[in-house]
C-alpha cells in the first residue's frame, strides 16, 4: 500500500543516513559517499512531495564528504555546489556563501568575488525578501575581500611612499576599496549579531583615513546596544582603540570593567587589575584585589607568574599598611576550602620550584599570609630558597614569619 511504502522509505532513509553519519566519524569518506549516491538515488525514485525536503541535508553532507575525500577536486567541487544551487532556492545563498568559503581556502580570491557579486545580484520572487540577511552576510564578506584589496594597496604606499602618479593611483584604488567595502559594513552592523570580522575590519580603514570619530561610534555602538548579544570581544576592541588614542583612564576601566563582567579570565584582566592598584580610590583598589583573585580562579592562569605577582604585591601592601585586612578575608572565604589543594599542594610546591623559581616565590609569599607559616607550600618554597642562599627567600620567610597574625586574623 501507500502507507506502508512511505514508512518502508521512511525507515531505510533513515537507516542510510546512519551508515553515513557512521562512516563520516570514522572519516571513511569513500564509504560515506558510496552512501549518500545510494541516498540520493532513492530519493529520485520515491515520488512523493516530501522528496526535496533533504536538499540541505545533501549540500552539508556532500560538502563535508568533498571536502575531504582524497580523491575529490576543485572541479568535483564546483560542480556538486552548482547543482545544489539549482536544487532548492530556500538555500541558493547560504550555498553561494559556502562555496565562496571554498574558493578562499583554496587561493581563489577572484573566483571567490566573483561567486559573492553573482550572489548579490540573486532575485527569486518573495524568496528575495526572506533571504534578505543571508543578501547582507554575503554583502559583508564581499566588504571583506575589499578590504583586502584595500590592505594590498596601503602595504604598497608604505612600502613607497613616493609622490607622483604611481602613489595617486594607489591611493585612488584605495579609495575606491574603502568605498565598496564601507557601504557594505555599515548594512551589517545595524543588524544585532556578533560581527567581529567586519567591525575590525572597518574600524582599521576608518584609523587609516584618520576618521577617529566615526570609528570610536563604531566600536561604542557595538559594545553598549542593548540589542546585541553579550560580547567580550566589542568590549576588548574598544579598550584597545582607546588605549591607541590615549583615552582617559576613566573609559579604559569602564571598558575593561564589562569584560571582566563578561569574561573574568580574560588576559587583559593583568592591565585591568595593575590600572586598579595604582588608583588612589579605595573602591577601585577593591575591585582590584577582586578582579585579580577572579583570575586566579582558572586553570589556565594556575603557573602565570604576573598574575602571583599582582596578587602578592597587593596582599604585601594590605598586610603592611594593616588597613583593608576586611577585603582579604572577604576574597578568602569563599576560597578556602579549595584554593589551598588547587593552588598550594605540596606536589605544586616542588614542580613550581623545579619550574619557576619566581613564580614559586610569589605563591609563596601568598600561601604563607593566607595559611600561615606551618603552610606546606610556603615551608617547601622558603626552606629550598634558604639552602640555595637566596636572598629574597629569607627576606620571604621573615615577613611571612612576622605577619603571622594577619593569618590567625583571617582564618578566624
Amino acid at each position: 500500500s501507500s502507507n506502508e511504502h512511505k514508512l518502508n522509505f521512511k525507515k531505510s532513509k533513515e537507516m542510510c543516513l546512519n551508515y553515513i553519519q557512521d562512516a563520516m566519524l570514522q572519516k571513511q569518506w569513500k564509504r560515506a559517499a558510496e552512501f549518500l549516491t545510494f541516498y540520493i538515488e532513492s530519493l529520485e525514485k520515491d515520488f512523493s512531495r516530501e522528496y526535496m525536503g533533504p536538499s540541505e541535508i545533501i549540500w552539508r553532507i556532500g560538502t563535508e564528504i568533498l571536502c575531504h575525500h582524497s580523491q575529490s577536486n576543485m572541479k568535483e567541487f564546483s560542480s556538486f555546489i552548482e547543482q545544489m544551487k539549482t536544487l532548492r532556492v530556500k538555500i541558493y545563498l547560504k550555498v553561494c556563501l559556502e562555496h565562496a568559503f571554498h574558493l578562499l581556502c583554496n587561493g581563489l580570491i577572484d573566483e571567490a568575488y566573483q561567486n559573492l557579486s553573482l550572489a548579490e545580484s540573486w532575485r527569486f520572487g518573495e524568496q528575495t525578501a526572506i533571504q534578505d540577511k543571508e543578501r547582507k552576510l554575503i554583502q559583508a564578506y564581499k566588504g571583506v575581500l575589499d578590504y583586502y584589496s584595500w590592505c594590498k594597496q596601503k602595504n604598497i604606499l608604505l612600502q613607497h611612499g613616493q609622490d607622483g602618479f604611481e602613489n595617486l593611483a594607489v591611493e585612488q584604488e584605495m579609495q575606491s576599496c574603502f568605498r565598496k567595502a564601507a557601504v557594505n559594513f555599515k548594512e551589517i552592523i545595524k543588524i544585532p549579531g556578533v560581527w567581529d570580522l567586519f567591525v575590525k575590519c572597518y574600524v582599521d580603514m576608518l584609523e587609516f583615513n584618520g576618521d577617529h570619530t566615526e570609528a570610536l561610534q563604531v566600536l561604542n555602538e557595538y559594545a553598549y546596544n542593548s540589542k546585541f548579544p553579550a560580547n567580550p570581544n566589542a568590549h576588548v576592541y574598544l579598550y584597545q582603540f582607546l588605549k591607541r588614542h590615549g583615552e582617559s583612564k576613566k573609559s579604559l576601566l569602564s571598558a575593561l570593567k564589562i569584560l571582566h563582567d563578561l569574561v573574568p579570565s580574560h588576559e587583559l584582566m593583568i592591565d585591568f587589575n595593575t590600572m586598579l592598584q595604582k588608583s588612589k580610590k579605595r573602591r577601585r583598589r577593591r575591585l582590584g584585589l577582586e578582579v585579580i583573585f577572579a583570575l586566579l580562579d582558572y586553570a589556565a592562569w594556575k603557573e602565570n607568574v604576573k598574575a602571583w605577582s599582582c596578587l602578592a604585591r597587593q596582599v604585601k601592601q594590605i598586610v603592611i599598611s594593616e588597613k583593608h585586612l576586611d577585603w582579604m578575608k572577604q576574597e578568602w572565604n569563599p576560597r578556602k576550602d579549595w584554593w589551598p589543594a588547587f593552588h598550594f599542594s605540596h606536589y605544586l610546591a616542588k614542580r613550581n620550584w623545579q619550574e619557576n623559581e619566581s613564580l614559586s616565590y610569589e605563591k609563596a609569599l601568598v600561601a604563607g599570609i593566607f595559611l600561615g607559616k606551618d603552610c606546606k607550600y610556603f615551608k617547601y618554597v622558603s626552606h629550598r630558597g634558604s639552602r640555595a642562599q637566596l636572598r629574597r627567600f629569607r627576606v620571604l620567610k621573615r615577613f611571612v614569619n612576622k605577619h603571622n597574625p594577619i593569618y590567625l586574623r583571617l582564618s578566624g
